[in-house]
């Protein structure tokens, strides 16, 4: 991006876990010739054409960074399968379509590591995304998904529209769901603990603790993320993703959400509760030729700036 050009850099989703980050993020390392919008659902609702079309119109948005998506948990996915392809296909139609037609310069939509093949081998990198199909509780949000990958490389053959994505791992920090109940494992143990802490009461964590998982702090994914709209111009996916040798067991994870919440009680790992897939482990080569030295967050750091934020805004988090 040359320094002369203005740049409006517009994010759907913007009000989310990556939104915030990236938000917090560009506050601190902002450039004189960009301006950040960032999108909520009050903006307009992207799966109506029309209403898309308007905020396109409004924003004039340079470039576009795509977070936007119909979520849902594990049940949720396999009651609505339908509702989560369709609703994710023309929310991703609406938004390459509008960016191809307003000539958009850069692209960079999110994907999720649960979209790769159910059976696979590990580490997984980029070039497995269409080895075979996905888990088949969530294969309606997963097909949408890997739709933005083929259809990346379709509009860039076709019209040589700059677009990519992202594969995140494990993402925690501020802002996020700490729903004990529908919540990611870093978020809703901070919860869970944070309500044994203040009942007097053991804190307990559903399974052994031995999976293993690689966690990238919010802040450190934004900042990537921003380099990659900047810098990074492939229609291929990059992994952003913490190296392997960072991988740490969900056990390590409570005890360093138990440290940072200053919880002195009873610690249990409750055997009876399912583990899940023992590792999922993703390959950041990529990345690393690219920053091969840039410094990820510690679990330790990155855990207690969490904590501390749910501390801090405990009444008006989402949980």
């Amino acid at each position: 991006m040359s320094d002369e050009e203005k740049s409006v850099i517009m994010v759907t989703g913007g009000s989310g876990l990556v939104g915030q980050a990236i938000r917090m993020y560009v506050e601190e390392n902002t450039k004189p010739n960009e301006e950040w919008v960032f999108l909520s659902s009050k903006d307009g609702d992207l799966r109506d054409r029309p209403a898309t079309e308007a905020i396109f119109e409004k924003f004039k948005p340079t470039h576009v960074i795509h977070l936007a998506a119909k979520v849902g948990g594990l049940f949720a996915n396999m009651a609505q399968k339908v509702e989560f392809y369709r609703e994710n296909v023309i929310i991703n139609d609406n938004i390459m379509e509008l960016c191809r037609i307003t000539n958009v310069k850069k692209l960079v939509s999110f994907l999720s590591t649960c979209i790769f093949p159910d059976k696979t081998t590990y580490p997984i990198d980029e070039t497995m995304l269409h080895n075979g199909p996905p888990h088949p509780s969530n294969e309606g949000y997963a097909y949408a998904k890997r739709l933005i990958d083929t259809m990346n490389r379709a509009y860039a053959e076709e019209y040589g529209c700059n677009f990519t994505s992202i594969i995140p791992t494990n993402i925690y920090g501020p802002h996020d769901n700490f729903s004990i109940q529908n919540g990611h494992v870093i978020p809703g143990l901070i919860h869970k603990c944070y309500n044994s802490k203040k009942e007097g009461k053991p804190f307990y964590i559903w399974g052994s603790g031995s999976p293993l998982r690689q966690f990238i702090y919010s802040l450190d994914l934004a900042e990537l993320t921003v380099w990659v709209m900047r810098e990074y111009h492939s229609p291929d996916p990059i992994t952003l993703s913490v190296d392997e040798d960072a991988e740490v067991s969900i056990k390590d994870v409570a005890l360093a959400v138990a440290k940072a919440m200053k919880f002195e009680g009873e610690i249990i790992f409750d055997s009876t509760k399912a583990d899940g897939q023992f590792k999922k482990t993703a390959d950041n080569k990529k990345l690393r030729g690219f920053r091969p030295d840039y410094k990820f967050t510690t679990i330790e750091d990155g855990v207690q700036k969490a904590v501390d934020w749910f501390n801090e805004n405990y009444e008006t988090a989402r949980k």
